[in-house]
C-alpha cells in the first residue's frame, strides 16, 4: 500500500471539481432564466438567438413607426374635415347669396363671412403639422406640404409606405380670389359654387387617398405585431431555460456533489488502513 500519492482521493477530487462547475452552471441558468448565459454554454445557439432578438427589436420599432405614421395621418385627415365642413358652410352660404329674397347688403355680408371662412380654412392648412412637418399644406400656405415615407418594417425598401403630397389650401383650390371679397353679386355666387364644388372634390381626393394609406399601415402593423411575437418565441426556444428539466439537473448534481464528498471522506480514511500495519 501506498499512502505518500492518495490516488483515490484525487481521482474524487477531479470528478467533485467537475460536478461543482456543472452545479454551479445549472444554479446560473435557473437564477437567471437564461439557458445561455455566455457564448460557451451554446455558441450556435447564441448567435442565432442574437439574430432574433435584433429582429425582434427591428420589428418592434417598425410597430412604433406604423403607430405614430397612423397618428400623423389621422391628424391630416381631421384636418381636412374641419377644412370639409367650411368649404359646406361656403357652399351654404353661395346658395343663400344667389337667390332673389337675399338683399344686397345681405349679400355683402355673406362675402365677407365666405372670406373669414376661407382664412380660417388657409390657417388650418398651415398650423396642421406632426412634429414641426406640414401635412396638409406649406407653412406659407400657397403650397403643398411634402410626399412622407414611412418605414413600417425591417426593410429600407420593401416595408416603405409612401403618402402623396397634399395641398390643401385656398390658393390650390382656386378660392384665392374669395379670401378678400367684401362685394358680392347674384352672379359672382352662382359661378362660386362650382368653384367651391370642385375643392371639395379635391379635399376629397385627398382625405381618400390619406385614409387608403392609413388603412395600408395599419394592415403592416397587425402583420408586424405577429411577427414580432412569433420571432420572440423563437428566439426564447433557443435562449431561455427549461426550468423543470434545469432544476432536475440541479438536483442530481447536487446529489452527485454529495456523494463525492463522502467518497473524498472515504478516500481518506482508507490511508489510515496504514497504520495497522505499523502497529
Amino acid at each position: 500500500m501506498r499512502i505518500n500519492t492518495n490516488i483515490a482521493s484525487l481521482n474524487a477530487q477531479e470528478a467533485n471539481s467537475n460536478t461543482n462547475i456543472k452545479l454551479n452552471n445549472a444554479l446560473e441558468k435557473l437564477s437567471s432564466g437564461l439557458r445561455i448565459n455566455k457564448a460557451a454554454d451554446d455558441a450556435s445557439g447564441l448567435a442565432i438567438a442574437d439574430k432574433l432578438r435584433t429582429q425582434a427589436t427591428s420589428i418592434k420599432q417598425g410597430i412604433d413607426n406604423g403607430n405614430s405614421a397612423i397618428t400623423l395621418l389621422q391628424i391630416a385627415d381631421k384636418s381636412m374635415a374641419e377644412q370639409s365642413q367650411i368649404l359646406d358652410t361656403v357652399k351654404a352660404k353661395l346658395i343663400q347669396a344667389n337667390t332673389a329674397t337675399t338683399s344686397t347688403a345681405g349679400r355683402n355680408s355673406i362675402a365677407s363671412d365666405i372670406s373669414k371662412l376661407l382664412t380660417q380654412l388657409d390657417n388650418i392648412a398651415k398650423s396642421t403639422n406632426y412634429n414641426g412637418t406640414q401635412l396638409i399644406s406649406s407653412a406659407s400656405g400657397t403650397s403643398s406640404a411634402p410626399a412622407l415615407n414611412f418605414q413600417v418594417g425591417e426593410d429600407a425598401v420593401n416595408n416603405k409606405i409612401s403618402s402623396t403630397a397634399i395641398n390643401s389650401n385656398t390658393t390650390a383650390l382656386s378660392l384665392s380670389a374669395f379670401t378678400s371679397i367684401s362685394v358680392m353679386g347674384a352672379a359672382t355666387a352662382a359661378n362660386a359654387q362650382s368653384t367651391v364644388d370642385a375643392a371639395i372634390t379635391t379635399l376629397n381626393t385627398y382625405r381618400g387617398a390619406i385614409g387608403s394609406i392609413q388603412n395600408q399601415v395599419e394592415s403592416a402593423v397587425r402583420n408586424l405585431m405577429t411577427q414580432e411575437t412569433n420571432v420572440k418565441a423563437a428566439e426564447s426556444i433557443i435562449r431561455d431555460v427549461d426550468y423543470a428539466a434545469e432544476s432536475a439537473n440541479f438536483n442530481k448534481q447536487n446529489i452527485i456533489a454529495q456523494a463525492g464528498t463522502f467518497a473524498m471522506s472515504q478516500a481518506n480514511q482508507v490511508q489510515q488502513n496504514v497504520l495497522r500495519l505499523l502497529q
